[in-house]
């Protein structure tokens, strides 16, 4: 693995979302808690409601489902940021862990600049205790950060449409970590690798 400075994982770890609430760095993300209920049986979680006008509603219905199981260690598009025009994502970990990247480069947003990150990870008996909301114009992405491979589960407001899907390199998005250090997804991977991580 590639070595990064102290200081560089230190600046991932320091925009490292792990609790659901009003307050999040970039506007128009929403970290909703879940609950997961558990008894002598198993588990339940609810993932998705009509009732929760925060992820649900007329700008945010839902249109389909996907899942994907990655890897340990890979981010899709290691090197490109993933962004949308219009559509919104849900994303839930079902297993393992993933830490969801959102980079906030909209012009007329009050959070341009922003970067965060989010850390979705399942127990063993449930899925991850949060879903991230992903709003259209943010670059975004995820890295699996788990021992073993992970399921990401999303309920996107809109039909697959690959007009509305694009890519960003990395080298021309220009993300920063707080520090000034360019992103990258193997700082994260650092950071979970314990190689300066102050958790």
């Amino acid at each position: 693995m590639t070595e990064f400075t102290p200081a560089a994982i230190n600046a991932a770890e320091s925009v490292i979302v792990r609790e659901g609430g009003e307050a999040q760095p970039i506007h128009d993300v929403t970290v909703r808690a879940l609950t997961t209920h558990r008894d002598p049986r198993g588990t339940l979680t609810e993932l998705l409601r009509a009732d929760w006008s925060d992820v649900f509603g007329p700008e945010m219905p839902f249109k389909q489902v996907y899942t994907s199981v990655t890897a340990p260690g890979v981010a899709r598009d290691f090197d490109k940021w993933h962004v949308h025009q219009h559509q919104t994502d849900r994303f839930y970990c079902l297993a393992g862990r993933i830490v969801v990247a959102i980079a906030d480069w909209r012009g007329d947003s009050p959070t341009k600049g922003t970067l965060m990150l989010v850390e979705l990870g399942a127990p063993d008996d449930g899925p991850a205790p949060l879903m991230v909301t992903i709003p259209p114009r943010t670059y975004h992405g995820f890295v699996v950060t788990s021992p073993g491979p992970a399921t990401l589960l999303n309920f996107p407001n809109q039909l697959y449409d690959p007009a509305d899907e694009g890519r960003t390199p990395f080298a021309d998005a220009g993300v920063t970590l707080p520090d000034g250090t360019p992103f990258d997804y193997r700082i994260v991977s650092a950071a979970y690798a314990g190689e300066g991580a102050t958790r």
